[in-house]
């Protein structure tokens, strides 16, 4: 299970995109944002970061997540098994994190990719 984590955030990592939350979720990125899922993406040892697809998948959770659930999605670069544990929580909230954190995942995939 750990590898689909990291997969998936590879998958997102692999991402760039954006927009206004006004428009089109799947715009193309027109200014590059920074924030905790930025910075724990630049922090990461991927070899696909970069300034600008950090900042890019973070313009994407601005339009996406919470102030709150970008700090939670953050953690997720340095402990991927973070994110496996949230995913099979039954915890409500975990639970409407996950299907937030989801709609990021595909939107910086689709939109940063």
């Amino acid at each position: 299970m750990k590898a689909v984590v990291v997969l998936t955030m590879a998958v997102a990592l692999a991402a760039c995109g954006g927009g206004d939350r006004r428009s089109n979720d799947r715009a193309p990125v027109t200014r590059l944002s920074s924030g905790p899922i930025s910075s724990a993406c630049m922090a990461s040892p991927r070899k696909a970061r970069s300034r600008q697809l950090c900042g890019c998948i973070q313009t994407v959770a601005n339009r996406t997540l919470s102030r709150s659930d970008q700090h939670l999605a953050a953690s997720f670069f340095a402990d991927p098994h973070r994110a496996q544990e949230i995913r099979q929580s039954d915890n409500f909230r975990h639970e409407l994190f996950w299907e937030k954190y989801t709609e990021f995942s595909g939107n910086a995939e689709a939109s940063c990719g």
